[in-house]
């Protein structure tokens, strides 16, 4: 029985000194593990985040300068000159060019602007009416002069004008949107 007791008492601390060391073995190779998982799966969620915030991050329109014409050219304007510009616009990864109608005039002063051809009212496109000598909108009846100030009709403002700059002899455009159905000119996009 002696013998016993002294047989077990021997297998007891190795028994345990294993079992302790295959226990912190475990554990250290599930930490490792559970710290490889955790880096990996770091790396693949960044260009999936990346993916779903791009469109957030990044503007929709970019707001580019589109040449209109030389300078030159509307020296001597006396009435509206209708000219197409291309804007390219960006919508989150899909990059398009598309052409819009501007109207270069003068203002009371003499000083050349551009106007958007898209009626402030519900956004129709808006010609120039030679016999009328007004911007005459073909959906409503609203009426506008030369210079685009509102003479009459359901719109709330004059045809909305778009930043000019000059460069090389060249008049430049920045096209904008804006918001239709109010008194104030506010820009979307």
């Amino acid at each position: 029985m002696l013998e016993r007791a002294e047989h077990s008492d021997h297998t007891t601390p190795s028994s345990s000194s294993s079992g302790l060391s295959l226990r912190s073995r475990r554990s250290f190779l599930g930490v490792l593990l559970g710290l490889g998982s955790l880096c990996v799966g770091t790396l693949l969620s960044v260009p999936l985040i990346r993916f779903a915030l791009f469109p957030l991050l990044r503007r929709t329109t970019e707001l580019k300068q589109s040449p209109v014409g030389m300078l030159s050219d509307f020296s001597s304007l006396t009435e509206p000159v209708m000219r197409t510009i291309q804007i390219e616009q960006v919508d989150g990864w899909r990059k398009a060019v598309s052409e819009k109608a501007v109207y270069v005039t003068k203002d009371v002063g003499g000083q050349l602007r551009v106007l958007t051809s898209i009626c402030p009212h519900l956004g129709c496109t808006v010609p120039w009416n030679k016999e009328k000598s007004q911007f005459v909108c073909p959906c409503h009846g609203a009426s506008f002069a030369a210079d685009g100030t509102r003479v009459s009709g359901p719109s709330l403002r004059g045809m909305d004008t778009l930043a000019t700059s000059i460069q090389d002899g060249q008049l430049l455009v920045r096209f904008q949107y804006f918001r239709q159905l109010v008194s104030d000119k506010e820009v979307i996009g």
